[in-house]
């Protein structure tokens, strides 16, 4: 997607853009895709790979550079997660909660020794991030969590668990959200630092997923976890809002990580459409594939004006609420419908896993569900346009 402009700034932009989608693309073809289904089927995390994407500068994408970060944009950002996700969804989608959740929350709310410390780490890949909020038993409904942090002299002890954790095992460190005050209080969850190592702190059972499944995904367990009084991110309280902003941000990833699935369902589908012959044609020349083809592009186009609306806000330091719920809600539901339409080209081999398309099927549905179900997009959007 390019823009007509004379604007200096969006040339450059189209420029960064352009040499990250080629970087990633020679990348990807080398060190992702001749192994993405082996990773798929044993549901091997590459912990390597993510040394090799901080090397490349994708580990601290809207890092400054004082921090080691590579110091771009949301729209740079946005192509990055685009362009891994059309190679393999399960990659994307961790460099993007490494990026948005872990390191964007330290980046967003942590004091200047906190970011002294741990940016430089993890924007260069040395450390891999994970972010801690949701629990077994409150989804949407955060505000009941179990997992609970006491102030103890010069330490907090932490004492609970998390679950769906995206690098919930292999992390360096963790934000992890606790509760400092009473259930279903107000400003009653603060937000911490812990990093591995720390004793009480451990990885628990991995989830064994439909999809994105070189992606890890498991709970994060706290057992009297002591960690030192100035782990905590900004004041006592600010857990919440802390965390609604770096979900606004982290809605925007998930936009993007559909985008990617969905073009690279599209891609294959109309690769394989011009080279499978019925009746002495290829059949891409029927109009019933053809017509299919030209709503799949439609809509993938809108969903990535979508996407990159909510980039340019967040670039402008505006609110992205709404525009990040909806793209996130609109790129994740045309993410699946594409996928679904592209196993339907391939016909009885869409359903084999020796073509393409049945992992993009299985890997867009979890966009629909993390970082805020569908439905939880369409009450976030009804609120800010009911207002």
């Amino acid at each position: 997607m390019q823009l007509l402009t004379d604007d200096p700034q969006i040339k450059q932009e189209e420029e960064n853009r352009a040499m990250i989608s080629e970087m990633i693309r020679d990348f990807g073809a080398k060190e992702i895709e001749p192994f993405k289904m082996e990773w798929d089927e044993s549901q091997e995390f590459p912990r390597a790979l993510f040394h090799k994407l901080g090397e490349l500068g994708l580990m601290g994408v809207f890092i400054p550079h004082e921090y080691g970060g590579s110091g771009f944009g949301y729209h740079e950002y946005v192509t990055a997660i685009i362009e891994l996700s059309k190679i393999d969804g399960s990659i994307g989608l961790s460099m993007a909660a490494h990026n948005s959740l872990c390191t964007g929350h330290i980046y967003q709310h942590a004091n200047e020794a906190q970011k002294a410390k741990y940016l430089p780490l993890l924007a260069s890949g040395e450390w891999l991030g994970a972010w801690g909020l949701t629990e077994p038993n409150t989804g949407s409904d955060a505000g009941n969590m179990k997992t609970v942090a006491i102030r103890e002299g010069d330490e907090w002890v932490l004492n609970g668990a998390k679950n769906f954790i995206t690098h919930g095992i292999s992390s360096d460190v963790a934000v992890v959200i606790a509760r400092t005050g009473e259930a279903g209080a107000s400003r009653n969850a603060s937000a911490f630092i812990v990093e591995r190592g720390t004793p009480g702190f451990s990885g628990g059972r991995k989830e064994n997923k439909l999809g994105m499944r070189c992606s890890e995904t498991a709970e994060m367990i706290f057992d009297n976890c002591r960690i030192p009084a100035a782990n905590l991110i900004g004041e006592v309280g600010d857990g919440f809002v802390q965390s609604l902003k770096v979900l606004d941000g982290g809605r925007i990833s998930i936009a993007a990580l559909s985008c990617g699935i969905a073009e690279g369902a599209l891609n294959v589908a109309v690769k394989y459409s011009k080279e499978r012959e019925q009746f002495g044609k290829p059949i891409s020349s029927f109009q019933g594939i053809s017509f299919k083809i030209a709503e799949m592009a439609t809509k993938l186009e809108a969903a990535k004006l979508l996407t990159h609306q909510a980039a340019e806000l967040k670039n402008k330091g505006k609110s992205v609420t709404k525009a990040g719920a909806m793209a996130k809600l609109y790129a994740s539901e045309i993410s699946v419908e594409l996928a679904n339409e592209a196993v339907q080209i391939f016909g009885g081999y869409g359903y084999t896993k020796d073509y393409p398309a049945e992992k993009y099927y299985r890997d867009a549905k979890l966009c629909t569900i993390g970082e805020g179900t569908s439905e939880i997009q369409k009450l976030v959007i009804s609120r800010e346009v009911l207002r």
